[in-house]
């Protein structure tokens, strides 16, 4: 007797094949899924998502974000516009190509991430250290010789690039509308480090990095760096100084910039200042030694330009003062107060240094900042300490390499003193400077924290 519901010998063998139909096609889409997502993973860097607190890109939603510290690097082709304008459009992009293939292994290997390609133009993120952030660029330069080496062997132009480097707080997250969204960072270390990019076709030269770099730097002495001048981002923003790293010059120019740097400092601390003319003749005699040193012809010719018109071409020329104003109030009472003494104290040091005080005077005034420094500083850190400030080790970093460049200047002072008015400059810069763009910048954010957790102006 048969049934309705008997299945046939055929039937078994169908279902059998459906369902390893089925599996097939379940497994086909599982591949092209993680084909899809590597995919995705060249266009949205899986870093970026994984600093956000995301598994996945599909986690990520429009205005996710996270703020970090952060080393920034751009970089641009220079005279890109005249190279693409030589060749076909195709060539074009199969330039890029190349010479993209060729940076990009560089950044990963010390620790950064591309955030975005913008033509021929590239802006990667370091967020390990500062040190990582510059010995990246100094090896792009030198792959970039390589590359170069390849370039003339087929006959093809040189390729140059400037790059600008820069350390600070950053917002990394995603904005957008609509159907379109995107990953990226805002703040004004971006801004900075893509203005440093954009100066370094001003002085001739392939790499700057800004002062908080310079002071982010655990090794600084590794590099071959000098004063280049400062730049305002915005027209209320502080001057921020800006430094030329040389490492990557040829030997002979390298060398001869180590022998002169001294003089080049005291060369722009006159022009600063506003003495063009004792300026003029110290880089008149560095350009005879070292013809190739392009920032030193660059002042050299901004000297002349002054001279003969009296138009001052600066880069945020420095006045002599050194006081508290009421724009770098933050709004609490005991870190102000700490500031403006400190400021107080560098006003007077900066005066008896440029008015001829005795050596024995300045030792001592320096002893008494010393002193108010390490008390600000200390206060600031068991602050941090007591609430998880969670931006506390960098901000700590600031302190302890600040300290270095004092004692330094300390030891300078104490030892050899030669040019009073150098010094004072430098005193300004590396001591005044510096503590109103870290105030501005990292005491600042500081502040906001303790706004956000309720206890502005206590302990």
């Amino acid at each position: 007797m048969s049934s309705s519901f008997d299945m046939t010998d055929e039937e078994p063998a169908d279902a059998l094949k459906e369902l390893a139909d089925e599996r097939e096609a379940h497994a086909g889409t599982r591949a092209r899924l993680k084909l899809l997502e590597r995919t995705l993973m060249h266009f949205v860097p899986r870093d970026l998502i994984s600093f956000l607190g995301k598994a996945s890109l599909i986690d990520v939603k429009l205005g996710d974000h996270v703020e970090k510290t952060m080393s920034v690097v751009f970089t641009d082709i220079r005279d890109f516009t005249s190279l693409s304008e030589s060749i076909t459009p195709q060539q074009t992009f199969d330039m890029i190509n190349s010479y993209l293939s060729v940076m990009n292994p560089v950044i990963s290997a010390h620790r950064g991430i591309i955030d975005k390609y913008m033509g021929d133009a590239i802006m990667a993120l370091f967020p390990t250290t500062a040190d990582d952030a510059l010995t990246a660029a100094l090896a792009m330069l030198a792959r970039l010789t390589e590359y170069n080496s390849g370039r003339k062997r087929a006959a093809y132009a040189p390729i140059r690039i400037g790059i600008g480097v820069n350390t600070g707080l950053l917002m990394l997250g995603v904005i957008g509308g609509g159907n379109r969204m995107e990953g990226t960072v805002i703040s004004h270390a971006v801004n900075l480090a893509s203005r440093l990019q954009t100066l370094t076709k001003t002085y001739g030269t392939p790499l700057l990095i800004s002062e908080h770099t310079l002071y982010s730097l655990a090794e600084p002495d590794k590099f071959q760096y000098r004063y280049l001048g400062r730049v305002k981002v915005a027209y209320k923003t502080h001057p921020e100084s800006i430094y030329e790293v040389f490492n990557h010059d040829q030997p002979h120019i390298r060398e001869l910039k180590i022998q002169t740097l001294e003089k080049f400092d005291k060369a722009l601390a006159y022009y600063h200042t506003r003495q063009v003319q004792r300026a003029q003749n110290m880089l008149e005699e560095i350009v005879r030694i070292n013809p190739d040193d392009l920032p030193a012809k660059v002042y050299l010719q901004r000297c002349a330009n002054h001279l003969l018109s009296g138009v001052y071409e600066g880069s945020e020329e420095f006045t002599g003062d050194v006081a508290w104003s009421h724009e770098y109030q933050l709004g609490n009472d005991i870190i102000d107060g700490q500031h403006q003494e400190t400021l107080l104290l560098l006003g007077k040091l900066y005066d008896a240094v440029t008015t001829g005080a005795s050596p024995g005077e300045i030792s001592e005034m320096m002893l008494v900042l010393k002193e108010q420094i390490k008390g600000h500083f200390d206060y600031q850190e068991k602050l941090m300490h007591d609430i998880h400030y969670p931006f506390a080790a960098d901000h700590i970093a600031q302190h302890k390499a600040y300290m270095k460049f004092f004692i330094r200047l300390k030891d300078e002072a104490a030892s050899n003193m030669d040019d009073p008015w150098h010094f004072g400059f430098r005193i300004k810069l590396f001591l005044a400077d510096w503590l109103l763009n870290h105030s501005n910048r990292d005491d600042r954010h500081f502040n906001r924290f303790l706004n956000e957790q309720g206890i502005l102006n206590a302990h």
